[in-house]
């Protein structure tokens, strides 16, 4: 029975070593390995924690607000004139 958390590769018939060294290298980068390798290598203060998560929620939130609905971008484009109407009922100036 084969382990389903193995990391790995097959080398193919004919292929060169560095080639199925770089399959592999690219695959556990995709996957995160990598990264996470390096960063446990040396400690990891809390400030630099706190400095990489917030890099990370960047590029989560990029790419979940790629793609909005136009549903979605209505709402918040009535949400943005509900607020500026209140704006401008506060400041009359």
């Amino acid at each position: 029975m084969e382990n389903s958390h193995e990391r790995g590769i097959e080398v193919k018939k004919g292929e060169s070593v560095d080639r199925a060294l770089k399959r592999l290298k690219s695959k556990l980068d995709t996957e995160g390995i990598i990264e996470e390798m390096r960063r446990r290598r040396a400690f990891e203060t809390p400030t630099q924690r706190k400095v990489r998560k917030a890099r990370s929620a960047i590029k989560r939130n990029r790419v979940r607000w790629r793609y909005i609905s136009e549903a979605a971008e209505k709402k918040m484009e009535e949400r943005r004139a509900a607020v500026a109407a209140e704006k401008s009922r506060e400041d009359p100036s």
